[in-house]
């Protein structure tokens, strides 16, 4: 019995200890835990604290956005007011500067009006072409447009005796160009003789180039041509002492039909930009003819003149549209943009810098003349100074013509 009553002792025993030990385990893993779960906490406050601070910077940045988001929505309010401002400042200057030319106008008036210890007579009466230019405007637009009217009959009587409307050089009718040494014979009396022999078209020159004859023929056969030149003024070697350049026909024709294409859409284009820039139709149209005028007028005196339009001479036709626009539209903006001074003073102000630059150029075209030895060159120089003439009188008598009776209608109707 005593053995038994010992045997579950010593069993409870060691339950005891077992219990202990697992006891003792569970607190230290609860001891573990207790730290890790402190670890924990410290990491959340941690946390938290760099929240609160991301919070508080991110509100310190808000803020500083609000505030130079104000700041930039006052400079825009001040830009604003500032431009309004100026706006008024120039509308202000531009009333004092009409005013000031009204009153300057008026105080000159009265002046020529009336003179110191005399009696009131009438003003100083104008000189006789500035009275013929004010006072008969509409007479005077009898000039350019009888010239339009006089180039337009000569540019049709041409073609309908010639079938074509302008002189053409062999460079764009097609033929052959024959250089030869040069021959002490009188080349008007060549010309002449060959022109009536071989009934072709047919033009004869000296050319400075070469210092030798040039002559050019279209509808004449190459040998035939030699052959005729050779009777005339001599014998020569054609290998050795001539030049012959040849230009089909159709190729000619082809590069003239071109060029003349686009001498037109060159026109178009310059309209287009006169009424964009304008937008009324009766200046924009004044400038439109008055280049038209140039080219037309310039085209039939070119004709008198017995030349044959040669590649450069189209050039210089398409520059006269450049020249021509230019001082028109100097013109027209000057009379219509400014708004002080009298219309006769804008247009004296635009021509006294028109003229100027008409007068340079034509300066420098003589010289280029004078200096030259191209023929092409030469050309170009004899179509725009004729083009530069004309020019002056269509744009200081018919455009002023014209735009006169347009401001004239303008204040009537206001």
């Amino acid at each position: 019995m005593e053995e038994r009553k010992e045997e579950p002792k010593a069993e409870f025993s060691e339950v005891d200890e077992f219990l202990k030990e697992e006891e003792e385990a569970i607190e230290t893993q609860e001891k573990k835990v207790e730290e890790e779960l402190e670890k924990e906490e410290a990491k959340i406050e941690e946390l938290e604290e760099k929240k609160q601070d991301i919070e508080e910077k991110k509100k310190a940045v808000e803020e500083k956005l609000k505030k130079e988001k104000q700041k930039a929505e006052e400079l825009k309010k001040e830009e604003e007011y500032l431009e309004k401002a100026e706006k008024k400042t120039g509308e202000l200057k531009e009333d004092i500067e009409k005013k000031r030319f009204e009153i300057k106008d008026s105080v000159e008036k009265i002046k020529k009006m009336f003179k110191p210890g005399k009696k009131e007579e009438a003003g100083p009466k104008k000189p006789f072409f500035k009275s013929l230019y004010e006072d008969n405007y509409k007479k005077l637009l009898i000039i350019p447009f009888l010239m339009l009217l006089l180039a337009v009959a000569q540019i049709s009587y041409q073609y309908s005796t010639e079938g074509d409307f302008v002189h053409r050089g062999v460079h764009l009718k097609g033929g052959i160009t024959l250089t030869i040494p040069e021959k002490t014979y009188d080349i008007v009396e060549l010309e002449k003789i060959l022109n009536t022999e071989l009934g072709g078209d047919i033009s004869v020159r000296r050319t400075s180039q070469t210092k030798g004859l040039l002559i050019e023929a279209s509808d004449v056969g190459e040998e035939e041509l030699i052959t005729k030149v050779k009777e005339v003024i001599g014998d020569f070697d054609v290998d050795t002492e001539a030049s012959i350049g040849r230009i089909g026909s159709s190729l000619g024709t082809s590069f003239f039909r071109e060029i003349s294409k686009a001498v037109i859409i060159a026109f178009v284009l310059m309209g287009i930009v006169v009424f964009v820039t304008f937008r009324v139709p009766s200046p924009s149209l004044a400038v439109i003819l008055a280049a038209l005028s140039d080219i037309i007028v310039t085209l039939a005196i070119f004709n008198l003149t017995g030349m044959k339009l040669g590649k450069g001479g189209i050039a210089a036709f398409l520059m006269l549209i450049g020249y021509s626009v230019d001082t028109d539209i100097l013109l027209s903006t000057k009379v219509l943009k400014r708004k002080f001074g009298s219309v006769m003073s804008r247009v004296y102000s635009a021509m006294r810098t028109g003229l100027m630059m008409n007068t340079t150029t034509m300066a420098a075209i003589i010289v280029a003349m004078v200096l030259t030895t191209s023929d092409l060159i030469r050309q170009v120089m004899i179509i725009l100074l004729i083009g530069l003439f004309v020019d002056i009188i269509n744009t200081w008598i018919q455009n002023v013509g014209i735009l006169r009776l347009y401001v004239e209608r303008k204040q009537r109707r206001s």
